[in-house]
């Protein structure tokens, strides 16, 4: 297979788990190919052992295991450090896919699937996010509606000085809406402004981001809706009639 072009990759370490030695060999080849350090596992006992000791910076996750399940698994690896999560499997179905992204997951991507996808994904993954690339977006330490406090330089979310566990893309979006209180976005917009790269994802994802932020806030007593629907357009941030912004 002829190389892509490796503009602005930097040789990073991936483990590639899948049960299927057609599919595991076939990304293990491709991404060996644009400069990463590859390694690759069967099952959920030789991944773990790899993972102690080949220390990746992304795990290629298949949910369905001989021995476990990929979910099991990746607490386990969570547990040792923390890495970057691309789940890539045949499940499909809603429920699954949230459970992904509650467990922290960077990106779901079932299968069938395009090689030069998973590598746009990947790269996507290993892109610095940082939200205050755009030139929308307002800098500031910290974004304070109400009791809600969105402190970019802590990167932490509190409510009523309650920590608000967020994952890394959670953090980014919620940052992203509360920049622009008022701003109807849409989910096309949102998503390149948040991960600042093509539109490569099922709308659906946004959603499912969006749906655990509100969770979280609502299960640190927050009842007031900061974030709200907007009819087939996308989201937006509301905030309460008293709130101002700390500048720098």
């Amino acid at each position: 297979m002829e190389k892509i072009d490796s503009f602005n990759i930097v040789s990073k370490k991936i483990l590639v788990m899948d049960d299927d030695p057609a599919i595991r060999n076939l990304v293990h080849r491709f991404l060996s190919k644009q400069n990463y350090q590859v390694e690759s596992a069967e099952d959920g006992a030789t991944a773990l052992v790899l993972f102690k000791e080949f220390q990746p910076d992304l795990v290629v996750l298949d949910l369905n295991l001989p021995d476990t399940t990929g979910f099991q698994l990746y607490q386990e690896m969570k547990s040792y450090k923390d890495v970057f999560v691309l789940i890539l499997t045949s499940s499909a179905d809603e429920p699954t896919i949230v459970e992904g992204f509650e467990l922290g997951a960077d990106d779901y991507r079932t299968k069938p699937f395009y090689l030069l996808e998973l590598l746009a994904r990947i790269r996507r993954i290993f892109k610095p996010h940082d939200p205050f690339d755009s030139p929308h977006l307002r800098k500031s330490d910290q974004l304070i509606f109400g009791d809600l406090v969105i402190d970019s330089t802590a990167r932490k979310v509190l409510f009523k000085n309650k920590i608000i566990p967020l994952t890394h893309i959670q953090f980014n979006l919620l940052f992203c809406m509360a920049s622009k209180p008022g701003h109807a976005w849409e989910r096309s917009v949102l998503y390149n402004e948040v991960w600042n790269d093509d539109w490569l994802v099922d709308p659906k994802c946004i959603d499912v981001h969006v749906a655990q932020i509100r969770k979280k806030l609502r299960e640190c007593g927050c009842d007031f809706e900061y974030i709200t629907t907007v009819w087939k357009v996308g989201y937006k941030f509301e905030a309460p009639v008293e709130n101002h912004f700390l500048e720098e």
